[in-house]
């Protein structure tokens, strides 16, 4: 059996699909891991959701939460606004309302009105994605969204929002774990100046940056530790056989 992780999909639906045939997804021997980020900047959030909620219910496709996630449901069920204002909130209220407001300041009232809009009609995506785990791990890898504070005993025991939010504390320092830690969040831009996936000796970065016009990309691990990266060009709808694979063991 493979496992396929990919990460921070915010809404990138059509490249999603587009990865999925690349890698040849197959539900029925793959585990599927998706690291958070459903929402948010791309256009097609909704669609992101709903596909996600399907993938978990019918395949026991492993779905965690990201930020943004977070960010979308303390600004919908709690009100807590600016922060997912910044940060993409304009694209995922169009993608649920069907408003041409994607790029585009809202008014207060549009605003809350769209809000309300989403807590009455999307009551069960608000309840799947509150109900996502921050993290899973396997024989050999640990998956999560943004990493682990690598000064704490027990990773199980550091802040919740340590899980979708750290950044340079976790890249720069070791993760003293036995599995290798797979996590998005942080695209790999920022890390080694590509936005391929991010090979280290304990930890693997796969945040393509597809929802800035980079790429998604995929993770396949297979039972022997080999890894393969597959990726998707941002704008990609079809997708063609060929694919560029890089190894390690």
């Amino acid at each position: 059996m493979r496992t396929i992780v990919i990460s921070d999909l915010h809404g990138c639906y059509n490249e999603f699909n587009a990865l999925l045939h690349k890698v040849k997804y197959q539900a029925e021997q793959d585990q599927l891991i998706l690291l958070g980020d459903y929402v948010d900047r791309g256009p097609r959030s909704k669609e992101v959701v709903d596909q996600i909620m399907t993938l978990h219910r019918d395949h026991g496709v492993i779905v965690l939460k990201g930020n943004h996630d977070q960010l979308f449901l303390d600004a919908i069920l709690k009100d807590e606004d600016a922060r997912w204002i910044r940060n993409g909130a304009r694209q995922t209220l169009a993608s649920y309302c069907d408003l041409s407001c994607a790029h585009e300041e809202l008014n207060q009232e549009t605003y809350e009105q769209a809000k309300t809009y989403i807590k009455t009609h999307f009551s069960h995506h608000l309840e799947f994605l509150s109900s996502l785990p921050l993290y899973y791990e396997n024989a050999t890898h640990l998956f999560v969204h943004a990493g682990i504070n690598p000064f704490y005993a027990n990773f199980k025991e550091q802040p919740e929002d340590d899980f979708i939010w750290i950044r340079e504390m976790f890249h720069d320092q070791a993760t003293n774990l036995d599995k290798i830690v797979v996590f998005g969040h942080t695209p790999t831009v920022h890390l080694h100046e590509r936005a391929d996936i991010w090979f280290q000796d304990d930890k693997i970065g796969i945040d393509g940056a597809c929802a800035y016009g980079k790429q998604l990309n995929a993770l396949e691990i297979r039972e022997d530790g080999s890894c393969y990266a597959y990726s998707i060009p941002a704008g990609t709808v079809a997708v063609s056989s060929e694919t560029t694979t890089y190894v390690r063991k």
